[in-house]
């Protein structure tokens, strides 16, 4: 019996990519250090690219029942006067919408399909990845059940580090990494129930002052997702602790330190202090990335999604381009029949590149705006730019053949 790939994280690209090798024929098993997979987090968006890649592993009907596909960005000053609008999905004209859902409901929908199609084994829980080590036709993957505290040894044909922002795979492969690098901004992020609907009630909305901004979108069952980023300090290094600061993926946040910034904020067709108020549990993060990497592993082992190219969310596109990540490693893999090593180079060669234009134009972005370059011009400049180094044109991604390769014989 052939040793599965071995996917270290179950989140979305993790999941993703184990049904995309399946349906390629190929054997995943993925282990999850998390004792439980809950549906826990708040709102993401799924851009074209990515629908289309989950619509082509049968999951169209799930994403619409789940999602509200997002007909435009609005852009906006904090009095609501419109800057720029910019149609999203089908109303630009593709094939394919865009969706605002909730992060936990495609999660579960993801991994419910995965214990279906693969099996109720597929996806082990609980599970620490410790090391690992490549020979020529194999790696064995170190692990220790965090409950029983028992360690194992997995053989593997190959090992997919999609472990997130702090992956352990990627510090292996790449030790004495620089630290997190910080965009000078915080982030704030929160789900409210019973918001009226604004604009087309399928409006993604930007708004901001320069030096604070707020990105509001529906998410499904009268719920709206937003997110508020304020620019505390000047990009560099993420600091240990600074005012507060503090490194962690993220930690309860309270209101009375995002309110401050939006005191004398009134859009009219939104009420922005009803909104935080009566949001539920408030997430805060540090907004950061990482310097892209020329190369993310070697041999029989690589990186995908956060693990590899961890990104500014200035295009709402972490998610899809785990799903690209994914969908290209099953496709590469496939193409290369026994030779493992070579399908995953054609995956680094393919993404790699891809990955980095996304996380370089994000960062653009994010470090353009300040308190007097929030106008029309400069909106429109950022859209542009991120749409032709970050999305790529409609008409490209109507046209383009699909990722789903003949199966393996």
């Amino acid at each position: 019996m052939t040793a599965p790939v071995v996917i270290a994280g179950g989140g979305i690209g993790g999941l993703t990519a184990a049904l995309s090798l399946h349906e390629v024929g190929i054997d995943a098993l993925v282990l999850e250090h998390a004792r439980r997979i809950e549906p826990i987090g708040v709102g993401m968006n799924i851009l074209t690219h990515g629908v289309r890649e989950l619509t082509d592993l049968g999951l169209g009907d799930e994403l619409a029942a789940i999602g509200v596909p997002t007909a435009e960005n609005v852009f906006c000053d904090k009095s609501g006067n419109q800057i720029f609008a910019q149609p999203r999905g089908e109303a630009a004209g593709s094939r394919w919408p865009q969706y605002s859902l909730h992060r936990g409901e495609l999660h579960l929908a993801l991994l419910e399909r995965v214990r279906r199609l693969l099996g109720p084994g597929a996806v082990r829980t609980g599970i620490r990845l410790e090391d690992f080590t490549q020979r020529d036709d194999a790696v064995e993957v170190r692990v220790t059940d965090r409950e029983s505290g028992a360690s194992e040894t997995i053989e593997a044909t190959a090992l997919v580090g999609a472990d997130g922002l702090h992956s352990t795979v990627r510090a292996r492969l790449h030790p004495g990494e620089q630290p997190l690098a910080w965009s000078g901004q915080r982030m704030w992020r929160g789900v409210t129930e019973g918001v009226p609907e604004f604009l087309t009630g399928r409006s993604m909305v930007v708004v901001s002052d320069g030096a604070a901004s707020l990105v509001a979108y529906p998410i499904g069952k009268d719920r709206v997702n937003w997110v508020c980023l304020v620019r505390l300090g000047e990009p560099g290094p993420l600091p240990e602790e600074s005012d507060g600061l503090l490194v962690d993926d993220h930690r309860e946040g309270r209101l009375k330190d995002v309110l401050v910034h939006y005191e004398d904020w009134s859009l009219g067709w939104l009420d922005v202090r009803a909104l935080l108020e009566r949001s539920g549990d408030i997430l805060e993060y540090p907004m950061v990335d990482r310097d892209p990497l020329p190369a993310w592993g070697t041999g029989r082992v690589t990186l995908l999604g956060d693990a590899a190219h961890p990104m500014y969310p200035a295009g709402a596109n972490g998610a899809s381009q785990a799903v690209l990540d994914a969908r290209v490693l099953a496709y590469e893999l496939a193409r290369a029949g026994d030779d493992v090593p070579a399908g995953l180079a054609g995956y680094e060669a393919v993404r790699v590149p891809e990955t980095t234009a996304v996380v370089t134009v994000g960062r653009a972005v994010a470090h353009s705006a300040g308190p007097d370059t929030w106008d029309r011009e400069t909106v429109t400049q950022m859209v542009g730019l991120y749409r032709q180094m970050a999305e790529g044109e409609v008409a490209q991604l109507n046209s383009r053949p699909s990722y789903s390769p003949p199966a393996r014989a």
